[in-house]
């Protein structure tokens, strides 16, 4: 953190020429603790709930089961409940619950089997302590690669973005950002066996979990390269450096794909298509990876024919995930974060079925928010009030719009 400089005495001959010295303004100084952060998270979030809660209780519903039981989350409960073997039928598409990860169902069923608790009731408390824990893993990462005052505005951004209601939703993305969060931290302190721990982990909540892997796996590929090079008298080795490469790394690598791909060939064991078989089921859903080409078909439409509210701001938050990632390359920040990051955009781009849910499927790519948060503490700094209307103006934007997702919207989260 910039520390206030000292304001300098007037010099002999300015003393006697009698002028007047404009003392030197000192930098505003920002709190920029993990518990700042912290509780500026938990603000946004249950302002966010309250927003939530008066609109349900004005259209006559219950916030918490809106919260617990919506869309995605009747699916996560129901395998909590009773196991995978859920399908349904409809005339083009064929959704089976194999398409869920199972780690988050598995906490789920773990809360209520250990406490009297709903399945609803225990999904949103994984969920909110998930957020939580994702929220300071946030914190630390962006603490080390830009400073306490950056990674304070970081968490609060994540806690304002306009999908960031799903946070407090029964839903995986808090999961799924809290396992990134700190494997991404051990990444960049170099405990590689946690990070491929955490990636693995990572790779059992969400199909886009394996971004986790890819960053441990690209970061661990580069430290491999870097070695090389100081082993051959490299930068490393002009100054003095050793950088030695243990079996922790490698283990880290073996690690960190092992959840993705374990359920992916479970769901293929069970399918008769050991290598095919999930990815077909993805499929019979409605969605694959076919390069944006849905997505492009998708945005045509949008453009040349209007459609609800969501879809149009859909373009607009994708559109802002790739602009911010451009300014993310421009920062030169340490590859994992470059590589998680990139992996996810590249789902949401690439990715055709749900469009409504692409914004959802970003929210774990917090390092996207790395140039907005460094550049609101520069006008913090320098122009508080421009910086207090930013931030309003955010929060507007998602408690608000978090509000009408979950209580008016008929469109899948």
């Amino acid at each position: 953190m910039t520390h206030a400089s000292t304001i300098p005495a007037p010099t002999t001959e300015e003393a006697a020429a009698g002028r007047r010295v404009r003392p030197v303004p000192r930098p505003r100084r920002l709190p920029t603790t993990a518990a700042t952060a912290l509780g500026l998270f938990a603000a946004a979030r249950l302002t966010g709930c309250l927003a939530l809660a008066a609109l349900a209780r004005g259209d006559g519903r219950q916030p918490l089961a809106l919260l617990g039981r919506s869309w995605d989350s009747l699916w996560y409960l129901g395998i909590a409940a009773h196991g995978y073997g859920r399908t349904l039928h409809f005339r083009t598409v064929v959704q089976s619950d194999m398409a869920f990860f199972p780690l988050y169902p598995g906490l789920v069923r773990a809360v209520t089997t250990a406490a009297p608790l709903s399945g609803g009731a225990a999904g949103l408390l994984v969920s909110w302590t998930a957020a939580a824990l994702a929220a300071y893993g946030i914190y630390l990462v962006g603490a080390r690669v830009r400073g306490p005052a950056v990674a304070t505005v970081l968490v609060l951004l994540w806690g304002l973005l306009p999908h960031s209601v799903v946070l407090s939703m029964a839903y995986t993305e808090p999961v799924l950002t809290a396992l990134a969060a700190w494997s991404l931290h051990a990444v960049l302190t170099g405990r590689w066996v946690w990070a491929g721990t955490l990636a693995a982990l990572a790779g059992l909540s969400r199909p886009n979990g394996f971004a986790v892997a890819a960053a441990v796996m690209a970061a661990a590929a580069h430290e491999l390269w870097r070695g090389r090079g100081q082993g051959q008298g490299g930068p490393g080795r002009e100054h003095g450096e050793e950088r030695k490469v243990t079996h922790r790394l490698w283990t880290g690598i073996a690690l960190a794909p092992l959840g993705w791909a374990g359920y992916v060939l479970w769901v293929g064991r069970r399918t008769g298509d050991p290598l095919g078989g999930y990815f077909t089921v993805q499929r019979l859903w409605g969605s694959r990876f076919d390069l944006g080409d849905g997505s492009l078909g998708f945005m045509r439409h949008l453009l040349l024919r209007g459609d609800r509210f969501v879809f149009p701001l859909t373009m607009v938050i994708v559109a802002a995930g790739v602009l911010l990632f451009a300014l993310l390359l421009a920062e030169r920040v340490p590859v994992p974060l470059v590589v998680y990051s990139g992996v996810l955009l590249l789902v949401v781009l690439g990715g055709s079925g749900f469009f409504a849910s692409k914004p959802r499927f970003l929210l774990p790519a917090f390092p996207l928010l790395l140039p907005l948060a460094g550049a609101l503490v520069r006008t913090a700094r320098a122009r508080p009030w421009h910086a207090a209307l930013v931030v309003g103006a955010l929060a507007g934007l998602s408690f608000a719009y978090g509000a009408y997702l979950v209580v008016f919207s008929r469109t899948p989260l």
